[in-house]
């Protein structure tokens, strides 16, 4: 099952969804027949399954599986542990993609919560609570809430991360966004140039991420 859920992450990272699809369900059908029902291993692919069905669109699927597998972490780890956390923010990613921003906006609280429990304060885990709290603020239009929380993530992960590392290029998307939004567009373009350069030396070139950023940038362009 191990190998199954391991090239199903690779798949993923690649953005192939239909493939990562198919072998994390080949891993949860492997461990539904060898593990009790409330074993971590089962609420890892439940995880996995939700990314790529969020990723893909189909949100309904994508919050069931990541419910399941929140049920499971409640019941098998300490109520401090990461992996609880992990749940609370990929339950607030697919709620923002549906628009049910307060509710997006409870789980990622949640998640910061439990990380700020559990890791230093310049842990690249709380950069992902704080970007994805900016995203939700920015989606309700709280520009300079939006804006703080993303230049928070991004400080975090300068620290913390290579330079070239993808998730570095997320905060300087998302300031770019704010910036657009907020009528910047001087200011939008260089962040969304910034973010696509880190994209390009981490990333396979047709990434369906780098493809929205590059519209990103095209769209201020003509602005």
């Amino acid at each position: 099952a191990k190998s199954y859920g391991n090239i199903g992450v690779v798949h993923y990272s690649m953005g192939n969804y239909p493939k990562a699809l198919l072998s994390h369900e080949k891993a949860l059908e492997i461990q539904q027949q060898s593990l009790p029902p409330t074993h971590p291993d089962l609420a890892y692919s439940y995880n996995n399954i939700g990314l790529v069905h969020d990723s893909m669109g189909d949100y309904t699927k994508a919050l069931s599986y990541h419910k399941k597998a929140l049920e499971i972490r409640q019941e098998s780890l300490p109520p401090s542990h990461p992996d609880l956390a992990s749940s609370y923010n990929n339950i607030g990613n697919v709620h923002r993609n549906m628009s049910n921003y307060p509710a997006a906006l409870l789980s990622h609280e949640k998640a910061l919560e439990i990380r700020q429990l559990s890791f230093p304060s310049n842990h690249p885990d709380l950069a992902s609570s704080y970007n994805n709290i900016g995203e939700v603020h920015n989606n309700m239009r709280n520009y300079s809430k939006a804006l703080s929380y993303f230049e928070k993530a991004l400080e975090i992960q300068q620290q913390s991360l290579p330079s070239s590392h993808p998730d570095v290029a997320y905060p300087y998307n998302n300031i770019g966004l704010v910036h657009e939004n907020m009528g910047n567009y001087l200011e939008a373009r260089t962040f969304y140039e910034h973010a696509i350069q880190i994209g390009e030396q981490s990333l396979p070139l047709d990434h369906p991420t780098l493809q929205k950023r590059r519209n990103n940038l095209e769209r201020v362009k003509n602005k």
